[in-house]
């Protein structure tokens, strides 16, 4: 598993060198061969490895890695832009399972986060967030962002979001049926992940409201 951990971390943090790697060996082997459709298989692994190297690594590191945490101890931005929005370069230290600390780094383009998503969160500057890494290889690490305290935050400001869309509708006109089930809908959703008394009550005011217009 280290050893995998080792080989993904260079792969998804170092993706010039690991071009410059599949040429070196599929280039001998069709020297050695004599058969260049060993030239093949470069350019499409390159191309995977840009594109979904982080993935792989941060899927292989939520599944076998265990969990612990870290710190990001500097963020620097980059003259370089990725969908019109600078890169990062960030350094980190990860708590290790006897306590002790390692420092690892990587940036914008390079971090592992799960939940694997069409999106890039890192956490802030100096607050502790869950990580999972590799014991022996500890400076490989995916972020566990939904678990953070920023991600808590943003999962349940999601959450709330129909919520809030459905409560617009309602208060705009109390009397229609429809927009009073989509509130309960969206309340009833709300609450199966977040204990909350007020949300709880006002599903029942609702049920009573619609009942009286029936």
């Amino acid at each position: 598993m280290v050893l995998i951990s080792k080989i993904l971390f260079f792969t998804s943090h170092h993706g010039f060198y690991t071009v410059i790697l599949l040429l070196v060996f599929f280039g001998g082997l069709s020297y050695l061969t004599k058969k260049a459709w060993f030239l093949i298989p470069i350019i499409p692994l390159a191309i995977l490895n840009g594109f979904g190297g982080q993935f792989l690594n941060a899927w292989f590191l939520n599944k076998y890695g265990v969990e612990s945490t870290a710190i990001i101890t500097s963020d620097v931005e980059t003259n370089s832009t990725l969908n019109d929005m600078y890169i990062h370069d960030y350094e980190a230290i990860v708590k290790k399972q006897d306590g002790k600390y390692i420092s690892t780094f990587f940036s914008t383009t390079t971090a592992s986060i799960y939940p694997i998503e069409n999106a890039i969160r890192i956490p802030q500057t100096e607050v502790s967030f869950p990580v999972k890494y590799i014991p022996g290889y500890e400076k490989n690490i995916v972020i566990l962002y939904n678990k953070s305290d920023e991600g808590q935050a943003n999962l349940r400001y999601s959450k709330l979001a129909p919520v809030n869309s459905a409560k617009i509708k309602y208060e705009a006109d109390r009397t229609n049926k429809e927009f009073i089930e989509e509130y309960i809908a969206a309340l009833e959703e709300y609450v199966k992940y977040y204990d909350d008394e007020a949300y709880k009550e006002k599903i029942k005011e609702l049920q009573l409201e619609l009942k009286q217009l029936k």
